[in-house]
């Protein structure tokens, strides 16, 4: 696999995080925790998992964004040959790979928007980008919750479209998925916040 070490992704997100502080941080290192703690249950490798974790917003280093952030993120890896980790940055807002099923707005280019379109339709997503769609919908900046408690705060924020729906029961199906391959509801594995 083409991902950089533990060390050289904290660099990179503590480099970002200097660029544009925000939440998105502890939100990365707490996707980063789930991840590894579901992998470790479920056979996948629970290094590159953390790995991941950490880096699927990265592209939160260019500024304040929205959808855009994805786009930067996967750029960025690209341009340092980490192609596997690239992707994450790209599939993890997906779980249902509609483009306007994003939640918030789309502030990219019409070619970047043709880009991830078509780069979403060619791709058959793998254990680890399900992973970290998962994680990102449980791993809040102040600790694991409940998908549907995230969910909420994300339309909040960011409203809600026709994909809504959808959106939701991917993310719903992805726990079930979990919870079988790991013998366990994985909210077990962690202190939920309420």
């Amino acid at each position: 696999m083409k991902i950089p070490t533990k060390r050289i992704a904290l660099e990179y997100l503590e480099d970002a995080y200097k660029n544009n502080p925000g939440n998105w941080k502890q939100h990365s290192l707490m996707v980063a925790e789930c991840a590894k703690s579901i992998a470790e249950l479920c056979g996948l490798d629970s290094e590159v998992a953390y790995i991941m974790g950490i880096l699927h917003d990265i592209g939160r280093r260019e500024g304040v964004t929205e959808m855009r952030h994805i786009y930067d993120g996967y750029k960025f890896l690209q341009s340092k040959g980490y192609t596997d980790v690239a992707r994450i940055c790209l599939t993890h807002s997906f779980p249902v790979k509609i483009l306007k099923s994003y939640s918030g707005k789309i502030d990219c280019t019409d070619a970047e928007i043709k880009f991830i379109d078509n780069y979403l339709e060619s791709i058959c997503y793998n254990e680890y980008d399900k992973l970290i769609q998962l994680c990102d919908a449980i791993g809040a900046y102040d600790g694991v919750c409940c998908i549907e408690k995230r969910l909420i705060d994300v339309a909040i924020r960011n409203g809600v479209n026709e994909y809504s729906i959808e959106k939701w029961k991917s993310f719903l199906k992805l726990k079930n998925y979990f919870d079988k391959k790991c013998y366990t509801n994985i909210y077990s594995l962690f202190k939920i916040k309420l």
